[in-house]
Parts: C-alpha cells; structure tokens; sequence
C-alpha cells in the first residue's frame, strides 16, 4: 500500500491533538475555542469516514512508525474492528462538543480552557487505540486516555473530585502496570511479537505454546485493562461521576470504558485468537466472569436514588455485554458483543445527555425529585426514554438487536445459563429504568415545584443540550431498525 493511504490513519489521531492546541492557543476566546473543538470533532470523524470505503471493500491500512525491538513496534492497523469503534467514538464527539457548549455555559463552569483541551487529547488518544497494531501502541494509547481524563475526573476541583479522581487514577494506572506490563512480557516470551494477528481465529501464538503461561498472560490482560468496568475492579467507575456530565458522557460512553472493552475483545481476538480461547476454557470462563458483573451490578443500580449513580452502575453493567459475546467465541456473539460497542454508544451518551440537561434546566440530581419533570422537558425525557429501551432491549431499539445475536450466540453453544443471564438482566434493566421515565410523566412534582408552569427546555444554552441528545436518541432507534451498515462492518471479522 503506498506510504500516504497508509499515512492517512494517523489523521484521526492528530487532528484532536492539534484541536487540544488550538484550543489552548485561544482559551480567552470562549466562541472561537468551541469552533475550534466542533471543527476538530468534524475534522476527526471525516478523517475517519474517507477510510472507511476502502475498510468495507477488504482493504486493511497499516503503518508502523518505528520498530524499538523486532516484534515490539509503534504501528497502527485500521481494519472492521478499528474502525466501529472510531467511527461511532468520532461521531459522537461532534455532538457532544456542541452539548459542552450548553453544559459548561450553562453552568458557568470553570477551567473550561483546560476541560476542552484534555477532552481533544482523550478523544486522540481514544482514535490512537482504535487504530493500534500492536499490544505495545495499544498500551501506550490506553496510559495517555487514563492520565488526560484525570483534570475531567477532578474538574470541580473539591473534596469530591480530588478523591473521585484519585480513586480513578489510583485503580486504572495500578492496573496497567501490575497487570498489562508483566502481561506484554508473558506475550512476547511465548510468541515473540507483540504484533496483532490478522485473523481471530489462530491468534499470534505459536502450536506448541505454554497453555499455562498464555492463560496467565490471558487473565492479566484480562484485569489489567480495569477500564472495562469488569468486578471487581469496578468501584472506580461510579466515583468518577464527581465530574461535570459531559465528563460522563465521555466516561460511559465515547472514551474510557469503551476504549477498556474495545483493548479487551481486541487482544482476545487478536492476540490470543477464538481457537486458544476455546481450546483452553478460557473464552467460557470469561464469558461466566462477566455475566456476574452484569447481574450484580444490575441490582445495585435498581438501590441507586441519584440519576448519574444508577446511570454509572448501569454502564458497569452493560459493558460487560459486550465482553461476554466475544467470549462466547460464536459468529453469532461475536457479533452481538460487538455491535454493542456502537449501540451502547449512542443509548448512554443520551442517557447522561438527559441527567446533564436536566440539572442545567432544573438543577435536579436525585430520580424522587424528577415527578412531573416530563411535561416541562418532554423532548428530554422521551429522548431518555428511548435509550432507556436499548438498554433493557427492547424492539425497535438498537439494544434490541444487539440481545438478539447474544441470545443467539448462547444457543449456539446450548448455554442456558447464559441465555438466563441475558434475560435476567433485562428484567433488571427494565426495574431500574422504567421507574425513572414513569416517575417524570406520572409522579407528583414536589411541593416547591407545584406550580411551576412552562417549558425549560426553550432556553437557547439548555436548547444546545437537547438538540445533540434528541439526535442520538433517534440514531439509536435508526441503528435498531436499520443495523446493516454495522452488522456488515463486524461480518468482515466474523465472516457472518
């Protein structure tokens, strides 16, 4: 492949970092450092786009930037896998670039200089994981996500935050070096390279590897990626919420835990291969590891009384859907676990849209104070509403398809246990978010707000706030009745 087409995947990667400068460059111009953001968020996603003709036809772009010991590299592939998730992580940057807007105006926040700054490098380093060719870029991406989310995490700069974000750093950066470090070591000792395997199936590790040392390898991989939200290395996720809501936005939905899941099914899928999984339990173990984090961290979410808290063990839970379809190594999971990536997406990020809008317009965090809030914010709530249904599953919503081709995967395998999880789960979904949506168009607004009167969502900074939250509701519905634009992307990996 000629070394410009090649070239061209480092585009998604760079442009966010050039955005982060500009935005530096012209902080005391509030108008022009949210152009600059909204242009960068363009920019990136049409980067990524223009690449995606050729990934659909077969093609995959690679480039390696320097070699620091054979088998251990600074590369970068783009291939179906890569290009899911920065294609959905891409696209929702622009919107949410717009929400900020709103949010942080709104709101009057501080430091807003240094919040779209450090939002840009984590979308880049977010395009850099995405594009990775190796376990050792991978890692490198993954480290810079962690350190230039924690100013996010600790935005307010109070008790809350600074001990919200040190638990955060504190989990993720322990992880990465106690686990992913010696992890890289087990690899490269057993397959000499750290390099990426093109296909699923063989991996990279030779026939007449050590099975122990590689499900060692395996399982530090495995914890060591603590983004994935996967218990019991979970508890920094609902503690991050101390950060401003586009915050958690990219949290849950854009960045960290996506790019924590998206590292885990990439080196299960291209590291360690369907075949070892299978062949050595460790795909089934994996696949019953992270059904308990589903189920238990569906029932803490139906304890939760504050919205972004019920919404964070929520994404704790719904992560691991995604991990689970990998491991059950079927075309069929394999997909569904897959297609959750973008699916997930787009539910959660309108879901904390909503809790955002709702605390600019209304000032309100807890669900017992949201009664009658439906009626003042019925674009809001309906929006909510829409993701809410994804993420129990529900026809015609996104998450509807994405339960459908896990249920399918656990029949392929004649797993009932697992098939009870997913419906299980869904049950539980449901008992925590119909509450929320039943409680702001029927329950009773409480005395203070009795008679209050009118719409709050007509203001032009909380009208910045619905609008992107109103789209990615409507995308999630499109996704769920049109989903053949993923489905076909996956089935390049998955030969569905």
């Amino acid at each position: 492949m000629e070394p410009f087409v090649s070239a061209k995947i480092l585009l998604a990667t760079v442009i966010p970092m050039v955005t982060a400068l500009l935005v530096m460059i012209s902080g005391n111009k509030p108008n022009l450092r949210e152009s600059f953001s909204t242009i960068g968020a363009v920019l990136t996603f049409a980067s990524v786009m223009a690449l995606a003709p050729g990934v659909l036809r077969g093609e995959t772009y690679s480039l390696t930037l320097v070699t620091l010991y054979p088998g251990i590299s600074v590369s970068f592939v783009l291939d179906p896998l890569g290009l899911l998730f920065a294609g959905t992580a891409s696209f929702l940057w622009i919107l949410a670039s717009i929400y900020c807007i709103g949010y942080m105006r709104g709101l009057n926040e501080h430091a807003q200089t240094r919040f779209y700054i450090c939002y840009a490098v984590s979308v880049g380093a977010a395009m850099g994981a995405a594009f990775s060719g190796s376990l050792f870029t991978l890692y490198l991406f993954y480290e810079i996500v962690s350190i230039f989310t924690y100013p996010l995490v600790m935005h307010h700069q109070d008790e809350e935050g600074y001990d919200g974000a040190r638990k955060y750093i504190i989990y993720l950066m322990f992880t990465s070096k106690a686990f992913l470090l010696p992890a890289m070591a087990l690899v490269y000792v057993l397959a000499g390279t750290l390099d990426f395997g093109a296909g699923i199936s063989a991996g990279i590790f030779p026939a007449d590897a050590d099975r122990l040392l590689a499900g060692i390898a395996y399982l530090l991989c495995l914890f060591g990626f603590a983004k994935a939200g996967i218990m019991p290395l979970h508890n920094w996720l609902p503690d991050a919420m101390v950060a401003p809501t586009p915050v958690s936005a990219l949290l849950h939905a854009v960045v960290v835990v996506k790019v924590g899941v998206f590292s885990i099914c990439r080196v299960m899928l291209s590291v360690f291969g369907v075949d070892l999984l299978s062949v050595t339990g460790l795909g089934l173990f994996t696949a019953y590891l992270v059904s308990f984090t589903i189920v238990a961290a569906s029932v803490i979410a139906l304890t939760k009384t504050n919205l972004k808290a019920r919404l964070a063990y929520s994404t704790v839970s719904q992560l691991s859907y995604i991990v689970l379809g990998v491991a059950m190594l079927t075309p069929h999971a394999v997909t569904g676990g897959l297609l959750h990536i973008a699916n997930h997406a787009f539910a959660k990020i309108t879901l904390f849209f909503a809790a955002g809008a709702i605390f600019v317009a209304s000032g309100k965090k807890d669900i017992s104070e949201l009664g009658g809030l439906g009626w003042r914010m019925p674009v809001t709530m309906i929006a909510f509403g829409l993701a809410s249904l994804s993420m129990i599953g529900a026809p015609p919503v996104s998450g509807f398809v994405t339960k459908w081709y896990l249920a399918l995967g656990a029949m392929d395998i004649n797993n009932m246990i697992l098939l009870g999880v997913l419906l299980i789960s869904s049950l539980l979904n449901a008992g925590y978010f119909v509450p929320i949506f039943h409680k702001a168009f029927f329950g009773r607004p409480l005395p203070a707000d009795a008679a209050a009167t009118g719409s709050l969502e007509r203001r032009p900074l909380v009208l910045l706030m619905v609008v992107p939250l109103f789209i990615t509701a409507v995308i999630s519905v499109l996704i769920g009745v049109y989903p053949e634009m993923f489905l076909n992307t996956i089935a390049l990996m998955v030969g569905l």
